[in-house]
């Protein structure tokens, strides 16, 4: 159990803008964002070059060329991933220049584990529409959120049958711009891999399809922690569906993403946002009793969640304004929040 402490976490803090910065400033809408820009830069220029050769390269070269594209592709996923979750929120790019909008999901998304616009149909038009709750085909609720075997359910379920999940909502809410998305992207995307297999199948299966299955994985081990503590009698309450993580290495590569029930609260918040957020209304987490973490990311908190380490999960979390009376208080709220309803 942990005292509330000072924020550390990202905040935007004017500074002079270079000549690139300048440059990039006349296409995108919010300053903010600059870092979002050179991380693009980064991708641009190691791995899309890099997966691109390695359907032209062979025996020793080959498998050089594989390692290094796993190794950048795991460094940049994270912050990709979150970059890709703000601008699916937030518009990147100006109104006047709205094609930069499609760079992200279209040009940048395959090479990072990503089919077009599939996030984005998932998680704006049902996840945040639906909010973990009964006809979000993502829920986490009847699940028994400490089980590794259910777990593995709902991950294979989201892999093998998600997009036809998906799909099936977006056509009870009638929603048919979200439906064509989702159909479209995944669609083009595994034809697109259909074709390159008969190309080159080891370069298709490590550049495309593999990190597609991890990406899955990640995002549904992340997600399942984000709304692993229910409180089952207000599962509506995103104080209470959702948890905080505050001061992680986590939070400062990827964008604040820790700050999720905030997220889930005003889903339109800028990620420098967050911080400032969570301590103007730290009072109002303590009196709901919200599940905050310090020092931990979602995987970590997964990974203890699949040990039943509620122990060590306790020793993270923070007592905001006194809100626990004891680490077995703490321990307790946690086992029972994470039971399936």
């Amino acid at each position: 159990m942990r005292q509330l402490s000072t924020i550390a976490d990202p905040i935007y803090k004017d500074r002079p803008s270079s000549s690139l910065d300048q440059f990039f400033l006349k296409y995108i809408k919010d300053k903010r964002d600059l870092p979002f820009v050179y991380l693009c830069l980064k991708i641009t220029f190691t791995v899309i070059p890099l997966g691109v050769a390695l359907f032209f390269l062979n025996g020793t070269a080959f498998w050089v060329g594989a390692v290094v594209f796993i190794g950048l592709q795991l460094y940049l996923l994270g912050p990709f991933t979150l970059m890709l979750h703000n601008t699916s929120h937030n518009l990147f790019f100006k109104r006047e220049h709205k094609w930069g909008n499609r760079l992200i999901p279209w040009i940048f998304c395959p090479f990072m584990g990503q089919s077009p616009d599939t996030y984005f149909s998932h998680h704006i038009g049902m996840h945040h529409a639906e909010n973990n709750l009964e006809h979000d085909k993502s829920s986490t609720m009847p699940y028994q959120r400490d089980s590794l075997i259910d777990f593995l359910k709902y991950y294979f379920r989201f892999l093998f049958i998600g997009i036809y999940e998906l799909v099936e909502y977006m056509k009870f809410r009638n929603k048919k711009k979200f439906l064509k998305q989702a159909v479209l992207g995944e669609a083009i995307f595994l034809g697109m891999c259909i074709l390159l297999a008969f190309f080159n199948l080891k370069a298709t299966l490590i550049v495309f399809f593999i990190p597609l299955v991890l990406v899955r994985f990640l995002m549904m081990s992340g997600n399942w922690a984000q709304h692993a503590f229910i409180a089952s009698d207000a599962p509506e309450n995103s104080y209470l569906n959702s948890i905080t993580c505050i001061n992680s290495v986590y939070n400062k590569r990827c964008f604040n993403d820790g700050y999720h029930i905030g997220h889930h609260l005003k889903p339109h918040m800028h990620w420098t946002d967050m911080p400032k957020d969570f301590q103007a209304n730290a009072e109002k987490y303590a009196e709901q009793k919200s599940i905050v973490f310090e020092s931990v990311d979602y995987h970590q908190i997964w990974a203890m969640l699949m040990f039943k380490r509620y122990d060590k999960l306790a020793n993270y979390v923070v007592n905001v304004n006194g809100m626990y009376q004891s680490k077995a208080e703490i321990e307790a709220i946690l086992r029972n929040r994470t039971k399936k309803f």
